[in-house]
């Protein structure tokens, strides 16, 4: 890829984050918010709005390390194990430990009644049903099947781990955010998996059009001499 196409591919995610972060915010944390309406504190409610777009783009940059990280972390597994079939089968192996971890270690220490569980696996099936519905947009777009293993062990695994961040915190107010950066990570995911061929045959483009301007370049100045 080239940079300005990195530029602007980075750009994008920050303003995703940020946006979703900000509407959800909003949504989730309606009673912080709604106070400073009521009260007509328009510059209070406007700063924390800020304060969750920043958030967001903070989420945005982590997933974008956490995408690339998995890029390489692909090609290692496929080298390692010489075939796609057998890293494919390795990762539905992590998806189900990473599921198990989350229930067991994160989950149950975590709930302390029914509202809690309700609470821990609606977010669950949002991050199941968000990976399931990205990876079989991402099959669609490459025609090709052995990409939705990959897909479901990006958008379930490492977005689990960027989320980790939330899901380890044990503030009184903690729930509110392990539901709020969920979806920022979820929407950032999604659009770096299914966006990122798009920049990468613009970014070859670009070269060959680089190319073919040098080429008239060097034929013009030959011709002058």
């Amino acid at each position: 890829m080239t940079i300005r196409n990195w530029v602007k591919f980075f750009l994008m995610c920050m303003l995703i984050g940020g946006v979703v972060t900000g509407i959800a915010g909003i949504i989730i944390r309606w009673n912080f918010f709604q106070p400073y309406l009521a009260a007509g504190e328009f510059g209070e409610f406007i700063a924390a709005f800020g304060w969750m777009i920043l958030l967001g783009c903070t989420m945005s940059v982590i997933a974008q390390a956490g995408f690339f990280a998995y890029l390489t972390l692909h090609q290692v597994g496929v080298g390692i194990f010489k075939t796609l079939t057998l890293w494919n089968w390795v990762q539905m192996l992590l998806i189900i430990i990473l599921l198990v971890d989350l229930i067991l270690f994160r989950f149950v220490p975590a709930a302390e009644s029914a509202k809690d569980w309700l609470f821990y696996i609606g977010l669950l099936i949002v991050l199941i049903f968000g990976a399931i519905a990205t990876s079989i947009k991402k099959v669609k777009l490459t025609g090709k099947k052995h990409v939705l293993i990959s897909s479901m062990f990006f958008m379930i695994v490492i977005t689990s781990l960027e989320w980790i961040i939330a899901l380890m915190g044990r503030q009184g107010n903690i729930d509110t955010y392990v539901a709020l950066l969920l979806f920022p990570l979820i929407a950032v995911n999604a659009y770096q998996l299914l966006m990122l061929p798009k920049y990468n045959a613009k970014s070859d483009e670009d070269r060959k059009k680089l190319e073919e301007r040098r080429k008239e370049r060097k034929l013009a100045k030959s011709k002058t001499i």
